[in-house]
């Protein structure tokens, strides 16, 4: 974790009250994002689901979570248990397109726009390498802001452990864990184990990574 950072939850003292829309009405907890500030690699879900809004930590409290987790834990980017509540994280930061959880659907249009200025946010401040969309979602509002490829070519399966070409990152798609076979898994352990060995930082005046 970066040496200047004092939690990695929340680092960035984002608002934890925020009724800036509906979603407010039906969440426990605002999820902003958790990790390492110094992050190289940046995951980005669509929303919450329920047991990242009981923990308040993202990709956390369930079993979808704990896949995404173990693939922390094997790319030696997490120091925890898959099913920690608080895992050590390094070199990773987790966050979403949306912060707050709804039991029956998924965020719409406007919601997703409310949210953008926190993800744009953490974008910015982190700086990171590599930009890993979760879902199909996330792939198509990460590509439309941060490639000149249109949303409409990629497919989540088609694309997932593969690599985009972004405007200053590079994007590897995923398959939402709570969906991945295992195969896909391994995929995409293999994949991004690959990258990770190769010189995939971009020129973007970062000093000392």
């Amino acid at each position: 974790m970066d040496a200047n950072q004092e939690t990695r939850s929340n680092p960035f003292s984002m608002d934890e009250a925020c009724t800036n829309c509906d979603l407010c009405e039906t969440r426990t907890n605002v999820v902003h994002g958790y990790g390492d500030v110094g992050a190289e690699f940046l995951f980005v879900g669509e929303m919450p689901n329920a047991g990242a809004d009981e923990t308040g930590i993202p990709f956390t409290g369930d079993s979808a979570g704990e896949r995404l987790q173990d693939i922390l834990g094997r790319l030696g980017l997490s120091e925890s248990p898959p099913d920690a509540d608080d895992p050590e994280i390094e070199n990773a930061f987790l966050t979403y397109l949306t912060r707050c959880y709804h039991p029956e659907r998924g965020p719409n249009d406007s919601e997703i726009m409310t949210c953008e200025p926190y993800l744009n946010a953490e974008i910015r401040m982190i700086n990171p390498e590599i930009l890993v969309p979760v879902g199909e979602r996330a792939l198509e509002a990460i590509a439309t802001e941060y490639t000149t490829t249109r949303a409409s070519d990629l497919d989540i399966a088609a694309d997932h452990a593969t690599t985009i070409r972004g405007r200053g990152f590079e994007l590897v798609p995923m398959v939402h864990p709570g969906k991945q076979t295992d195969e896909q898994t391994e995929a995409f352990v293999k994949a991004f184990a690959e990258l990770m060995g190769t010189d995939y930082r971009q020129t973007k005046g970062r000093q000392g990574r």
